[in-house]
């Protein structure tokens, strides 16, 4: 992996962590999908514009298609992502999913992409993964809580976050086809999509349009903070796919766990700070080794 690509994904990492912790906080649903979708579109207009004036013109039926189903994978991603943070704990339900996710996108493109993996490559999976499963809770998620409220609350998040996890891991296996063999701009792979998620969402938001203007008077400063930073970490992400195999850019991403586990934790409230701190330095040497194989 480059430095270059590295870098990209160091600070897609700290965006990442951050925006998650303002939808945590925002405790939306598939209305704040929507808020959210929408002002993508709005707020990266220009950019979008300027860069797909002459390119989006030229897309034929190959090009969109990879770019709806991209947008249909982005939604199901985001909705279930939100119902695990308002059904369970951001520090149980993150990591399990940003630990999911590349696990399985690796094993993708190693099998069916063609990519190779080093043997150094694949230990740097293995102590993101296990990075990742001490700062969900470790040895304690098997055993659970005394707690029986507190156990169905572990098992919800669990449950959800490998369900997103699914789904992190089919879109970055489609975009980093579209960016890497389709030759597609990230930027335009991200912000098209976005009018996918509007289409797809704009049923179901406005079913109920008194409902919807009430959530949006509360939540409108999370969905506006999350237009704006969101795509950046994730072009950011598509960019490096572009210099570095998707099997080591894909569990490389999970440094935003490092920036979750502390600043995140903190914030909320949640799990246990030393097996934070250890599944956070798991990680961070994982995403070395990824880095030097």
């Amino acid at each position: 992996m480059s430095l270059n690509a590295f870098a990209l994904i160091i600070l897609a990492g700290l965006i990442h962590a951050g925006w998650n912790i303002a939808a945590k906080k925002a405790g939306g649903d598939a209305r704040f999908a929507f808020f959210t979708s929408t002002l993508m579109a709005v707020v990266w207009a220009p950019l979008g514009w300027w860069m797909g004036r002459d390119a989006v013109p030229l897309w034929g039926t190959r090009e969109w298609g990879i770019v709806v189903f991209s947008g249909v994978l982005h939604v199901l991603y985001y909705v279930i992502l939100l119902r695990g943070y308002r059904k369970a704990d951001l520090t149980v339900v993150y990591p399990l999913a940003r630990g999911t996710g590349p696990l399985l996108s690796s094993l993708v493109a190693v099998t069916l992409l063609g990519e190779q993996l080093s043997a150094l490559g694949a230990v740097g999976i293995a102590g993101v993964v296990g990075g990742v499963f001490l700062i969900a809770g470790g040895p304690g998620l098997l055993r659970a809580a005394h707690d029986p409220q507190a156990r169905r609350r572990v098992r919800k998040g669990m449950l959800y976050g490998v369900l997103t996890g699914v789904f992190i891991a089919s879109y970055t296996v489609v975009d980093g086809y579209a960016v890497k063999f389709m030759l597609l701009s990230p930027i335009l792979v991200d912000y098209m999509g976005n009018f996918v998620r509007v289409a797809v969402l704009a049923p179901v938001a406005l079913r109920d349009r008194a409902e919807l203007a009430r959530l949006w008077a509360v939540q409108w400063r999370f969905a506006l903070l999350v237009a704006a930073v969101s795509p950046i970490a994730y072009v950011l992400v598509l960019y490096a796919m572009q210099e570095a195999p998707m099997a080591h850019v894909a569990p490389a991403r999970e440094v935003s766990m490092l920036f979750a586990a502390l600043i995140g934790g903190h914030l909320l409230g949640e799990g246990d700070r030393a097996a934070r701190i250890a599944g956070a330095l798991l990680i961070a040497a994982g995403v070395a080794a990824l880095a030097l194989g």
